[in-house]
């Protein structure tokens, strides 16, 4: 008992070590105020989305980006319809959007697909001063560019959004994702815009100016997780990432425990993926100028799987020592609980932190958002599994189903 007690109190140390600044993040986004910003020149920028299948939610995006508070000479629209087999495109072109189709059955992901548009654009020669990059499932707030236009009138050269979520309320999965979200957008990202530091991309409702796209020669990160590789890569490359509060998008999230599984194994094995290709650089990046910023992406892409992984390894290898031996399994049962325990209260809180906050933006019956609050961890801690198997296995980029065909109007309604 005493062991594996001193085990998990190493363990717990590390946590501590690696994350505790994550509490600093917090109580900045409570004491000091959002960065804002003022009214700038107008731009002209494409819209880029990479599209598998998805006639069933694709159309209101477009319409989304119709209805945004901001020249609609200034807006063009690009769509990846990327290996579709349904309606996806001539959807799309009737709503006046740009459609290239793409087929290849090897080069598959949305880091190839992007690739693709950005290569399809500079054939035509199109410049824009910036390209929004945007997933089909998701839907913009009618001042989501408009307040964009802002961060990027200000100098910012890469500017991430606040990811809101369209379906929170359908269950504890899609609720969990979406927590998760909303703390990184309105306690982590709008914490390091505060303190100055670079925030991260998450997936999508990004923008990038021209000039990045110039400098990297279109779209090179090909990895599983391609949003942080981009993110390492641009912190690497001396990029501040910004985070513009006020532009709120939505997108939808998994409700399938299957599917949920199958796409956290992915961002598992990218995140093993980007630390193996960039994880030297970011060591020697944090002795440097600017340091910090690559020790915060050092910590978002790796530390807490490893740190997770390694508790539960050492915990099941000390109950097999203990049975062996003759011992009584209790004991390291005991510790292993009070240890979850532990961390179910831990992420209890901050969700539930987060869920308080944030609740304007959350879509959802109130009893559902006290509800999901219990059940976050419990979504949190089946990382453990997921990350564990993604050392082992081989993971392949698969398409997420959407169904969710809400308009701006329906979840206002809701």
């Amino acid at each position: 008992m005493e062991i594996i007690t001193i085990i998990n109190g190493v363990i717990a140390a590390a946590f501590a070590a690696c994350y505790a600044y994550q509490f600093v993040y917090l109580l900045v986004s409570l004491v000091r105020k959002s960065v804002t910003f003022e009214e700038g020149v107008m731009h002209r920028y494409a819209v880029l989305v990479c599209a598998r299948n998805e006639e069933a939610v694709i159309g209101e995006l477009i319409r989304s980006i119709r209805g945004q508070a901001y020249p609609a000479e200034l807006i063009d629209i690009y769509v990846a319809a990327d290996n579709c087999t349904d309606s996806t495109a001539e959807l799309c072109r009737r709503l006046g959007a740009n459609v290239y189709s793409r087929f290849d059955s090897v080069h598959v992901g949305k880091g190839y697909a992007l690739s693709f548009l950005f290569d399809r654009l500079r054939e035509e020669n199109r410049v824009y001063d910036g390209y929004f990059i945007f997933d089909a499932d998701n839907l913009l707030s009618p001042d989501f560019i408009s307040e964009m236009n802002k961060a990027f009138s200000a100098g910012n050269r890469i500017i991430t959004g606040y990811r809101a979520s369209k379906n929170y309320g359908d269950n504890w999965i899609s609720a969990g994702y979406s927590l998760s979200f909303l703390r990184d957008a309105a306690q982590i990202n709008n914490a390091r815009m505060i303190l100055g530091t670079s925030c991260k991309v998450s997936g999508t409702g990004f923008l990038i100016s021209h000039e990045i796209i110039e400098k990297n020669g279109g779209w090179n990160h090909f990895l599983l997780t391609e949003d942080a590789e981009f993110t390492v890569d641009s912190v690497l490359d001396g990029e501040k990432i910004a985070y513009c509060k006020s532009a709120v998008f939505y997108d939808e999230q998994p409700t399938s425990f299957r599917q949920s599984c199958r796409q956290r194994l992915r961002w598992a094995k990218g995140y093993y993926q980007v630390f193996s290709r960039y994880g030297v650089r970011l060591l020697k990046g944090m002795f440097r100028k600017g340091g910090f910023a690559c020790f915060d992406m050092t910590m978002s892409i790796m530390p807490a799987v490893v740190i997770t992984v390694l508790c539960a390894a050492l915990n099941a290898v000390c109950l097999i020592g203990t049975l062996i031996a003759g011992g009584s399994a209790l004991t390291v049962l005991t510790s292993l609980l009070f240890t979850a325990a532990k961390g179910y209260a831990l992420l209890f809180i901050t969700g539930a932190f987060a869920a308080f906050t944030e609740r304007r933006l959350i879509r959802c019956e109130s009893y559902k958002k006290v509800l999901y609050c219990f059940t976050f961890p419990i979504f949190m801690l089946t990382y453990i599994p997921l990350a564990a198997a993604a050392l082992v296995k081989k993971v392949e980029w698969k398409p997420i189903t959407h169904t969710k065909a809400a308009s701006i109007k329906d979840l206002d309604a809701a």
